[in-house]
């Protein structure tokens, strides 16, 4: 099997009343579908708002969203921020890590089932992410544990550092026909929510629209609650 590369950009823009529709950031991505079926996701990630976040992510994966490794490197005010590479195993979560506040870091967490998923933070993973869901029972919601974070706080703005979370649920709304800048297509719609307990704060209802397809292709998303942001995928390429 030859590999296959999706590229593309996401808009990222405000829904608060003073702000409506006022871009906030952007994402440029690739995703690669190896020959071996290895996925390598590689995302660039630009939010605006003070202390604005620059973050450079590549994570590969097994075809269903199982982590293997990880790198990513933060910017946070315009300062360097910290350096991370993460490697995941079936027994154990492992990072080395340099951060401006702490310095050197490294760390190694047990597991006593594998790490579903690691969420670094680029928009494009949270479509990723819903592969975590079984779509075979239909629509209905499942809470799901066993995940990792690169960084607790809802922006990614800290560390790189291993955060593991205790549980948070995703809801299979059902398949819906939505047409965004990038164009028209058949989708999935889920909402992710019960995060309560398991990260520092709450994290608001949030809406995601993927692809109903194998590639789970991020399209759109929108969170409410103090953020009210809008992610839009703005443009999409394939190569075969």
């Amino acid at each position: 099997m030859k590999h296959k590369t999706i590229r593309g950009y996401i808009r990222y823009t405000s829904k608060k009343p003073e702000r409506l529709d006022k871009e906030r950031g952007r994402e440029f991505f690739t995703i690669t579908t190896q020959s071996d079926a290895k996925v390598v996701m590689q995302a660039h990630c630009e939010i605006d708002d003070a202390p604005n976040v620059v973050r450079d992510v590549v994570l590969a994966m097994e075809k269903d969203g199982t982590p293997l490794d990880c790198s990513v490197r933060l910017s946070v005010g315009n300062q360097f921020e910290g350096s991370g590479w993460f490697r995941i195993t079936p027994s154990y979560a492992e990072c080395e890590m340099i951060n401006r506040s702490d310095g050197r870091i490294s760390q190694k967490i047990e597991v006593t089932t594998p790490v579903r998923w690691l969420q670094a933070h680029p928009i494009v993973g949270d479509g990723i992410l819903m592969k975590a869901y079984d779509i075979s029972k239909g629509p209905g919601k499942q809470v799901l544990k066993d995940f990792m974070l690169t960084s607790p706080d809802h922006r990614g703005a800290t560390g790189p550092l291993l955060f593991k979370m205790t549980k948070m649920s995703i809801e299979y709304i059902g398949e819906e026909e939505i047409t965004i800048a990038a164009g028209t297509f058949k989708a999935r719609h889920f909402a992710v929510g019960d995060t309560a307990g398991s990260l520092l704060e709450e994290h608001p209802p949030y809406h995601v629209w993927v692809t109903a397809d194998e590639d789970y292709l991020f399209l759109k998303a929108n969170a409410a609650g103090y953020m009210q942001t809008h992610y839009e995928l703005e443009s999409v390429e394939y190569f075969n």
